[in-house]
């Protein structure tokens, strides 16, 4: 059997293939440090966990599910809206829980998008937009983001990207995402106004990805807290990051119900809906304190003070105000891109970083550092580093 022409040009998602050799080199005895994938390494709260125990030994937790997700997620989900952006949402009508964010990126995609049909990527950007897109048949465009924009979008670059739909019946749809990753770039409330102003004056479909906006950051901010919030905006979102609970599967989808009717007509072809003692679990996660948004954020900053160290002492260049899990940082001079310095790194002292040309052109001269990954272990990659001799001298003026 042939593969379907859709994944001509899909490869495996570069995680996947480059976590099996390091896997390899591990077996080899190399004990690969990895400092690249930005998967949270501490547990969630001792009260979720508990939920989904005590729900788990329920009998009557285990049947098939809502395609609508548990009204009691729904409605906590909008209690978390409310209370940490100061959105108000209707949780039977303008909110579908999602099985992760990735799943509703390939979701809206399939909704919304026909072969040809333009979709606005950022470069550097998270490379699942690319890939779903170009599955349902996208003509996918790049709008790079530059350092010196402080990585972000040059508006009137995309409205020159848009001239040719608005002469034809093609649909435009737009990815964006900040707290961006994998630049670490923070939203403004101008960033956001500007953004639905482009989004609702061009007819694009705009979806706004954001679940960085808890991590080294102390006022999470939401696209639809801004003014001039229309039909033209899906956000979504995770307790992947924000709640340590990555492989719990647990996202949302917030729109208008427009589009969660529209959605739900593919989605509920795809699954059955989640397990309900993880639902539960959720609701649970979604009404903790501020505190445990505090102590989370506590541990990444003493990380990401040692990988600041470990990047100064490499000779590379970054900002100290970026947010989310991870350290974007321009390779020094004399390494020709970050695949190369990541390399160096890989084969000669035993440590990975993400290469940013993997999230586009535009990251070529970047490597991206996880703080998902404790203080010792980074401490114990910066004396590798230092005895491969890879460190230089920190010159403080």
């Amino acid at each position: 059997m042939r593969t379907a022409q859709r994944l001509e040009g899909i490869g495996e998602y570069y995680f996947s293939k480059k976590l099996r050799e390091i896997d390899d080199l591990n077996r080899e005895g190399k004990n690969i440090i990895s400092l690249g994938i930005g998967s949270p390494d501490q547990a969630p709260h001792p009260d979720v966990i508990r939920i989904l125990n005590e729900e788990s030994n329920k009998p009557n937790t285990h049947a098939y599910q809502s395609y609508r997700g548990s009204p009691i997620l729904r409605k906590a989900m909008a209690g978390w809206y409310k209370e940490w952006y100061d959105v108000n949402l209707n949780p039977d009508l303008e909110i579908l829980p999602l099985a992760g964010s990735k799943e509703g990126i390939m979701h809206i995609c399939m909704t919304y998008v026909d072969k040809g049909d333009l979709v606005l990527i950022p470069n550097p950007g998270y490379p699942t937009y690319q890939s779903a897109a170009k599955l349902a048949g996208a003509n996918l465009v790049a709008y790079e983001l530059k350092e010196e924009n402080n990585w972000l979008p040059d508006f009137k670059e995309l409205k020159q990207l848009v001239m040719k739909k608005q002469t034809s019946q093609e649909s435009v749809l737009m990815f964006v995402n900040y707290p961006q990753m994998p630049t670490g770039q923070m939203p403004t409330k101008d960033l956001f106004e500007e953004l639905l102003s482009f989004a609702k004056e061009n007819h694009v479909l705009l979806v706004h990805d954001n679940p960085y906006s808890f991590i080294l950051n102390d006022e999470p901010m939401s696209i639809l807290q801004s003014e001039g919030v229309c039909d033209y905006v899906i956000e979504l979102n995770s307790l992947s990051k924000s709640h340590n609970m990555a492989g719990w599967r647990v996202g949302m989808m917030i729109a208008k119900s427009k589009h969660i009717e529209n959605v739900l007509r593919f989605k509920s072809n795809m699954d059955s809906g989640m397990f309900l003692p993880l639902q539960l679990a959720a609701a649970k996660a979604l009404s903790l304190p501020a505190s445990w948004y505090e102590e989370v954020n506590k541990l990444y900053r003493i990380r990401k003070s040692a990988v600041e160290t470990l990047l100064e002492g490499l000779g590379c260049r970054f900002s100290k105000k970026q947010g989310g899990l991870f350290v974007w940082a321009k390779v020094p001079d004399g390494i020709a891109d970050g695949y190369s310095l990541s390399d160096l790194l890989l084969y000669n002292a035993n440590v990975f970083v993400t290469p940013g040309g993997i999230f586009g052109t535009a990251g070529n001269k970047y490597i991206r550092v996880s703080l998902c990954a404790p203080e010792e272990k980074i401490l114990e990659s910066l004396e590798r580093i230092k005895k491969a001799g890879f460190i230089k001298p920190i010159q403080h003026v």
